[in-house]
């Protein structure tokens, strides 16, 4: 059977990202100074307009305003041709404190709301994420990489990428379709950026995933000079798909930047993330996606389910009781696991919150538990 899965990634200075950055950056700052910071921070980024509200409870000292406009100029938005410069922007500032009553659940340890998070891996690349995003992924990152060096220094910060892997039999064979659109000084010909981006970003990163038949979009609307945040809104977790798995598992419908470790729908998605990758990594199943669900002010799980979509090589009941028996899926003890309230959250929101290798989560630590199931 063949068939086809799309997604899509955007550079680091897409202004969804941006707004994402300047979130997590105020929780870090935060972390940084206090790891017991309660945090649940919202950007808006529009025309020469950054809005930041948040309810925050913590001892940090941190200048705020000056944290946002030197977060805008790390991502090289500091050029007139950028619309939009760190130094001009207005920063318009919302600050309360968390509600007592959403403190007193959180202080226990417990889940303070019901919820449903869901963690998915698969064996089809060495990072364990779908290959559809991961190719996404990598091609935002280089578009980011021939800027930041001066390779194509007509691009300007905002970005998008769109890979179509086809599938046959479960398995990836061929790259079908690329869309890329890099937002580009006036000065650059349309035939110049397309065969700089070809040669240097496409070739470079896909290689022989390309045949003749691949089809290329780059800049298929044409001028591309205006980029976004001219002119348009955006705001903290629009782009909770990319941040995770890219249209492949199920999704929880919440985001992540913006929170601190005790906002379980970041942790658990974490937690739940590093039990699909180690079960995976350990050849128990080609493919798994786990969902936890809790309910509010109760420490355990109220269920936990394993869909291994038929690959699996055990019974999936064994699984979820090697789960059961090994992990604390408690609030607290997945902070503790997966040591959380460090400052680490600002280089996540670029290029997928799963399949890095500088994060806890994405540890390979359990493999060997699993594997015994194996025996």
């Amino acid at each position: 059977m063949k068939y086809y899965i799309t997604s899509e990634s955007v550079t680091s200075w897409h202004p969804d990202k941006l707004a994402d950055r300047i979130s997590d950056s105020v929780l870090d700052a935060c972390l940084q100074q206090d790891p017991d910071s309660r945090v649940a921070c919202e950007t808006l980024v529009t025309t020469w307009t950054v809005i930041v509200s948040w309810e925050i409870t913590t001892k940090a000292k941190v200048n705020y305003t000056d944290l946002v406009r030197e977060t805008i100029k790390e991502i090289w938005y500091n050029e007139p041709e950028a619309c939009y410069n760190w130094d001009e922007v207005w920063v318009h500032l919302l600050i309360n404190t968390q509600s007592p009553d959403i403190a007193q659940g959180v202080d226990t340890g417990w889940a303070w709301d019901q919820w449903i998070m869901y963690g998915y891996a698969t064996n089809e690349s060495d990072n364990y994420l779908p290959l559809p995003i991961n190719l996404a992924h990598k091609l935002a990152k280089k578009l980011q990489e021939v800027r930041e060096d001066w390779t194509l220094p007509y691009l300007l910060p905002d970005g998008k990428t769109q890979v179509t892997v086809e599938f046959e039999n479960h398995k990836p064979v061929r790259v079908d379709t690329i869309v890329i659109s890099n937002q580009h000084r006036a000065s650059v010909s349309q035939e110049e950026l397309k065969d700089g981006i070809r040669e240097y970003v496409i070739k470079t990163v896909l290689g022989d995933m390309i045949d003749l038949e691949t089809i290329l979009h780059i800049n298929p609307t044409g001028k591309f000079v205006i980029g976004w945040p001219k002119g348009d809104c955006w705001l903290t977790g629009r782009k909770i798909i990319i941040d995770t798995y890219g249209w492949v598992g199920r999704h929880w419908g919440w985001a992540f930047s913006w929170k601190d470790p005790s906002k379980v729908d970041r942790s658990w998605a974490y937690i739940a993330r590093y039990l699909a990758k180690n079960i995976v990594a350990s050849w128990v199943c080609d493919r798994a996606e786990i969902q936890l669900s809790y309910a509010i002010w109760i420490v355990e799980p109220t269920s936990i389910y394993i869909d291994c979509f038929g690959t699996e090589k055990v019974e999936r009941k064994k699984i979820i009781e090697t789960i059961e028996n090994n992990f604390d899926l408690s609030q607290s003890g997945i902070i503790k696991k997966l040591d959380l309230k460090k400052p680490i959250y600002k280089k996540t929101t670029s290029y997928g919150h799963f399949g890095r290798d500088d994060v806890s989560w994405e540890k390979l630590d359990s493999v060997e538990l699993f594997k015994e199931l194996l025996k």
